[in-house]
């Protein structure tokens, strides 16, 4: 079993600069075999994790990305009924040939329902993501993505899922995981997700970075920039944090950004630079000017 140290340096090697809570995060919820409910604002880096442990950690990576009115049939499991169908007319002769041995009605729908277990097997069970995690044939990664977008019946769902790693289906019983996977669930904190569900869960919050851990996550991600720009450019960013802006830039739009500048061949910020890539860092249009207004006060 890896340390947190080691969860940390294989991290770096994937390009995710982690701090100590994260690290610790990954590494006991690795240890316990639990859940972690990661909270942040948008953009800070909740599903990067996610994916950045499914590759060091050579784990198939299962996505569930949430919304308004998801169940359990986009979740959990469903019924093939198509081929439930398709499996009843070819076997019509040996349908019709087993009840004609019925004395009547009655004992025909008896006999019919002592056998529809045959039709609510797994042959026509139809894995969802949290079921084909469960039954991976290793340990995967199961990222259940903006828990916050969907509603408190979902999560209510999830409870027997994150306690026990098993799904419990009415005409089967309870399927356990094969191997339990390592689950992330991640929150923009749009509502607040139930004692219920955090209870079963450790707790991480991502907030925007350090300065030094940020111009690290440019260094990492974007090498060729040289350093005194990712330097000059995260100074900058943090500045626009303060301002009174609708969307605030996250740790996505610093990489998009120090992308758009290596493309540019940028050596230095500049007011001109700013104001003919706004557009990367600010998403509406009543931030624009704001942001342009503070590279003319701070840049020279």
């Amino acid at each position: 079993m890896i340390n947190e140290q080691q969860v940390k340096e294989r991290l770096r090697s994937g390009g995710y600069i982690a701090d100590e809570a994260i690290a610790t995060a990954v590494f006991l919820a690795l240890r316990m075999e639990k859940p972690i409910l990661i909270e942040g604002p948008p953009g800070v880096g909740k599903t990067g994790l996610a994916k950045a442990l499914s590759e060091v950690l050579n784990a198939p990576l299962v996505r569930l990305q949430c919304y308004e009115g998801i169940d359990e049939g986009k979740a959990l499991y469903d019924w093939e009924y198509g081929k439930q169908l398709l499996y009843t007319q070819l076997l019509r002769t040996q349908i019709d040939s087993y009840l004609s041995e019925s004395a009547d009605l009655r004992a025909a729908v008896e006999r019919l329902s002592a056998e529809e277990s045959l039709f609510f097997s797994r042959n026509f069970l139809v894995q969802r993501p949290i079921l084909r995690s469960f039954l991976s044939e290793t340990q995967s990664l199961l990222l259940i993505d903006e828990i916050d977008r969907a509603g408190d019946e979902f999560e209510a769902l999830l409870l027997e899922c994150l306690s026990d790693f098993q799904v419990t289906i009415p005409e089967l019983g309870p399927i356990g995981a094969t191997i339990k996977p390592l689950a992330i669930l991640t929150s923009n904190g749009t509502r607040m997700i139930s004692d219920a569900l955090r209870r079963r869960c450790l707790y991480l919050y991502i907030g925007y970075p350090e300065f030094d851990r940020e111009v690290a996550i440019v260094r990492a991600r974007h090498p060729e920039l040289c350093d005194s720009l990712a330097i000059q450019m995260v100074e900058f960013l943090r500045k626009v944090r303060e301002l009174n802006l609708r969307k605030a830039p996250s740790v996505s739009e610093t990489l998009d950004w120090a992308q758009v500048l290596s493309i540019l061949h940028a050596r230095q910020l500049t007011p001109e630079i700013v104001a003919s890539t706004v557009g990367t860092i600010a998403k509406h249009q009543a931030d624009l000017q704001q942001v342009i207004e503070l590279a003319r006060q701070v840049l020279r």
